[in-house]
């Protein structure tokens, strides 16, 4: 299985590939898309939107996992994350590719064991996971990589449970 996963944002969208066959995971590419705060939100959204497709078309995801904004305390950040995260399901949706979604909480759980590790620990475990030399860099391109092993294991576990009954 092939999971492309993705960290939604208007500035920066982290997106991640991993493979996954007989339960071992490697890691095909990760990256960022950045774009500038000047640009306007609606042309931010056609190029993440452009990007993704390409992203899409290049590597060929067999699902797709998307983390969701986290709300707290910024509402402004949050709908522009949300915008982010709408864009990247119709890219996926264009394609009819399944589209999974996880709080920030539950793919720090399922990476790290802990809902409230720090960045550091999820670049960390995320390198370990996937056998990597180095931490992913820049973070938002270890946290795309962060959601598709979370959805991995999330299947994973699915499978063992429809196989109990």
């Amino acid at each position: 299985m092939r999971v492309l996963g993705i960290d939604p944002g208007t500035l920066n969208l982290g997106y991640g590939v991993v493979d996954e066959e007989g339960g071992e995971m490697t890691m095909v590419v990760c990256g960022v898309v950045s774009l500038p705060a000047k640009v306007p939100v609606e042309r931010r959204l056609s190029s993440l939107y452009k990007k993704l497709c390409e992203v899409v078309a290049r590597y060929r995801p067999d699902e797709v996992a998307i983390e969701e904004p986290f709300v707290a305390g910024n509402a402004r950040s949050a709908l522009a994350i949300g915008r982010a995260q709408t864009v990247a399901i119709l890219a996926a949706a264009n394609e009819n590719l399944p589209v999974s979604r996880y709080l920030p909480t539950q793919v720090k759980q399922q990476v790290t064991t802990y809902g409230g590790s720090d960045k550091e620990q999820v670049q960390e475990m995320v390198r370990l996971q996937l056998g990597l030399d180095q931490a992913p860099q820049p973070s938002d391109a270890a946290d795309a990589l962060a959601v598709a092993i979370c959805h991995i294991h999330q299947r994973h576990v699915e499978r063992l449970l429809a196989g109990s009954k």
